[in-house]
């Protein structure tokens, strides 16, 4: 699927050679979005626009790092989205050229954030400010933004495990800390790296770009910058709830032998009492053969019970 946004807002789902004829104009500007590249826009890309086979074959493969290169004419990024599924994260990679009057942006599947700026154009075509770079800036812009409702989603989940582990944990949840934290690596790995990359495309706009758009670019980079401190701030998050459940099994391995060591207590002086009495010496078998003999050694051995429970109270260890 292709659509064409001029920066006054109008939105058309052009054919092959529309987009030419469009071409054949050098001082046009517009976007061009491609959703699940075939190859007539392949050949588009080579042939209508001109750009490099290296930046095409990566288009093709889908199998990049987010990464800026510069040619003559145009900048070409590759920028990632992610989409959240339970505790997993898969990533949308996205494949933007820029230059001075366009942008071409491609992409294999559906990209929310993209579609929702296409909608904001619609609904409010002086969005652009009719700069062909400011919607450089709106695109760019709504790809890194898309990630803060992630970013919040994990955070609320890390919150909540980590209010259950409080209460009681049980090794499923080990597993999904593990998860977590795979998750927030992967995304810790994107984000850095659109940070350093971004870092170049931020030096290239203020080289092409007038001053009052260039702050909106450094807008856009102080974003990454916050998802990289919130990443960070959620793998350690992570690490202490690890901690939290080491912990918590500890604890509740200490009360369980604390409470084995107390019954194992309570039967140490009633082994003895029945094995000393239970001896079968004539002395003894003589002279507790009697009903008050078998009172006298039943209250002795509750009375040791008695007294192990109280001093056992008194330490704190019921």
């Amino acid at each position: 699927m292709r659509r064409l946004i001029t920066p006054d807002g109008r939105c058309t789902e052009p054919t092959v050679a529309e987009i030419r004829r469009a071409l054949a104009d050098p001082d046009s500007s517009f976007w061009l979005d491609i959703e699940g590249p075939d190859a007539d826009d392949f050949a588009l890309l080579l042939d209508g626009f001109g750009f490099h086979s290296l930046t095409v074959e990566d288009v093709r493969q889908q199998n990049q790092r987010p990464k800026l290169d510069e040619f003559r004419g145009y900048v070409f990024a590759v920028l990632f989205t992610a989409e959240r599924s339970g505790d997993e994260l898969t990533f949308r990679e996205h494949h933007l050229y820029l230059s001075q009057h366009r942008l071409v942006s491609v992409h294999n599947d559906p990209s929310p954030a993209l579609e929702g700026l296409v909608r904001r154009l619609r609904e409010s075509p002086d969005l652009t400010r009719g700069q062909p770079g400011f919607l450089h800036y709106l695109a760019v812009n709504a790809l890194v933004e898309s990630l803060f409702p992630v970013l919040d989603d994990l955070d609320d989940s890390i919150d909540a495990l980590q209010d259950t582990l409080l209460v009681q944990a049980f090794p499923s949840t080990l597993g999904r800390i593990t998860e977590l934290k795979h998750s927030v690596t992967d995304l810790r790995r994107v984000v850095g790296a659109q940070r350093e990359m971004f870092q170049r495309l931020l030096s290239h706009t203020l080289d092409h770009h007038p001053e009052e758009l260039s702050l909106y670019w450094r807008d856009v980079y102080e974003h990454l910058v916050r998802q990289y401190e919130e990443v960070d701030s959620l793998r350690d998050l992570l690490t202490g709830s690890m901690d939290v459940y080491l912990s918590t099994v500890s604890n509740r391995l200490n009360t369980t032998m604390k409470q084995l060591t107390v019954i194992a207590s309570l039967f140490l002086p009633l082994t003895f009492l029945t094995g000393f009495f239970g001896m079968n010496f004539a002395v003894l078998v003589g002279s507790i053969g009697t009903r008050q003999a078998l009172v006298a050694g039943l209250s002795l051995m509750a009375l040791s019970a008695v007294l192990q429970l109280y001093l056992f109270w008194r330490r704190g260890w019921l």
